[in-house]
């Protein structure tokens, strides 16, 4: 997405950019590391990972949106992003607290979370792709809330007994500390983490030994029905993906949007504002025959009579999982 690496592409939609920029990439998001991963980080000392530790103690010692169940974003990070309008990969002020400038790359990568594991900007597969990464998604946010639930209520129960665990379930408006970036009252968070305060180091490297410590058998008890509903999405939709069928009829998708490119070709997007396909100009004078009303055998034939030229199935189907062509 950055435009070095997209020669030809279309630079902008609407007078915007469409590159992301080459020091934020598509990190412009601030991760959610459930209290096991920052355990997990925090116990590998591995040298390549000093950055990221050292990165982690800091939030940790900053005290801003530390909690026994999460590292998370401040609510001020939270705010901008819900309402930012066509900042992701471009907005530096957004750039995720743990990408490293000089290496270009993610300084806790081994321990990212569910978003930041399952994100690509284009997907092998297009949009069946892009639902079986979703859906994986979602499987690994279940288990993080889980298992993070369940290391709180071992190490401190009234956390999760007294429903701190719980989302809040209405927008609560930015206060000053949130405007500031400031901690939060001291009384306030040792209130919070109890006889764990000032040591929340030592809490995390715990949360993360349960962890290790749990049996498959015993994440399947702790994701319960939910668990196996969402892992049954998730096979699936990988089966979808690896193996895709072509529909019987197809036709061209109304909604894609069509950019002609200075060489004569068109850019086509539909499923997604960071994947398009290039056809030849000629190429993409042939989809207006997919019109659903007759099978696609049929319109690949009236191609080859009448107009001496075709599609063939391999290029139907990539059209198809990019969602150009949709099922009739």
């Amino acid at each position: 997405m950055c435009k070095d690496n997209a020669e030809g592409a279309v630079e902008s939609v609407d007078g915007v950019s469409r590159f992301f920029r080459p020091d934020t990439k598509c990190c412009t998001y601030f991760p959610r590391l459930p209290n096991y991963l920052v355990g997990a980080l925090l116990s590998d000392e591995r040298p390549e990972l000093a950055e990221g530790r050292g990165r982690m103690e800091a939030r940790i010692a900053g005290r801003i949106g530390v909690t026994p169940q999460w590292v998370k974003p401040p609510a001020k990070f939270n705010f901008l992003y819900k309402n930012g309008h066509q900042f992701f990969g471009r907005a530096a002020s957004l750039r995720c607290p743990y990408y490293g400038e000089e290496s270009g790359g993610c300084t806790i990568w081994p321990y990212r979370e569910a978003v930041c594991s399952t994100f690509f900007c284009k997907y092998v597969s297009g949009a069946d792709g892009r639902k079986f990464w979703m859906s994986l998604k979602t499987y690994l946010t279940l288990t993080e809330i889980q298992l993070s639930r369940w290391t709180a209520l071992q190490l401190l129960p009234d956390y999760i007994l007294s429903g701190k665990d719980r989302p809040e379930l209405n927008s609560v408006p930015l206060g000053v500390e949130d405007l500031d970036d400031a901690p939060p009252p001291t009384r306030v968070y040792a209130e919070l983490w109890k006889e764990h305060a000032g040591r929340e180091v030592e809490y995390f490297r715990a949360c993360y030994q349960l962890v290790r410590g749990l049996t498959a058998d015993g994440l399947d008890k702790l994701l319960g029905l939910d668990g196996v509903i969402e892992l049954k999405a998730v096979e699936k939709l990988f089966a979808t993906s690896v193996s895709p069928q072509l529909p019987r009829t197809l036709r061209f998708n109304p909604d894609a949007t069509v950019q002609w490119l200075p060489d004569g070709s068109v850019a086509l997007g539909a499923y997604s504002d960071f994947d398009a396909i290039a056809l030849p100009g000629e190429a993409y004078g042939l989809l207006v025959e997919f019109t659903g009303r007759q099978p696609v055998e049929a319109v690949r034939h009236h191609l080859r009579e009448h107009k001496q030229a075709d599609l063939s199935e391999d290029i139907l189907l990539e059209l198809y999982r990019h969602r150009i062509l949709v099922e009739a």
